[in-house]
């Protein structure tokens, strides 16, 4: 957002979660071809929301350096090669979404992500990123510890093998009571809790 811009309202809002992402990490390449399918598919999701005036958030791991500014990250991914700078080129955030950085899996830990959503007035959250089975899990995991409804669109997540999203979908649908039908189901607000794929 441009400096000073004041908080959109917004009763649904769409979580991006990590997209933003070097992938240098143990294990990236197993997870790159998942995320870069999941990338294309939340593309097409935000422009649908974006018909609906849904607000976009990001949030993004700070790598452990404290010094970390969201948008030199989204530069230098947008410069690499392979999926980091295509997934990048996909998803770079607008002028109207807002970014935060986090220094933990989940993206309500020690952010103001809560504040945010309450400022906005948003009572459910539209879920995707990576990884299925660590950071978008506890993120939906702490939005169902504070009642939020929760869309987790299984085509816009991905993990590092097919069984670990399969278990994390399976996870976040029957315990936390997310809705995970895919990115194609129809966008309108739906109450989440308790509806199946």
């Amino acid at each position: 957002m441009t400096p000073h811009a004041k908080v959109p309202r917004s009763p649904r809002v769409l979580l991006l979660v990590d997209f933003i992402n070097p992938l240098d990490f143990p294990g990236a390449e197993k997870l790159a071809p998942g995320a870069v399918r999941a990338a294309r598919a939340t593309l097409k999701l935000r422009e649908k929301l974006d018909r609906e005036k849904v607000a976009v958030v990001y949030a993004n791991d700070n790598y452990g350096v404290w010094q970390s500014d969201f948008h030199s990250l989204v530069s230098r991914c947008i410069d690499m090669d392979g999926p980091p700078g295509e997934i990048a080129r996909l998803l770079a955030p607008r002028a109207t979404d807002i970014t935060l950085l986090k220094p933990r899996h989940s993206a309500f830990f020690a952010t103001p992500l809560e504040l945010l959503l309450d400022q906005m007035g948003a009572r459910e959250i539209v879920l995707a990123g990576v990884a299925a089975d660590m950071c978008v899990q506890m993120s939906a995991a702490d939005a169902f510890l504070r009642d939020y409804k929760v869309w987790v669109p299984a085509d816009c997540i991905a993990a590092e093998t097919a069984p670990a999203k399969a278990a994390a979908v399976k996870y976040m649908k029957d315990v936390l009571r997310c809705d995970v039908r895919p990115s194609t189901a129809a966008t309108r607000s739906r109450s989440a809790r308790g509806t199946t794929p």
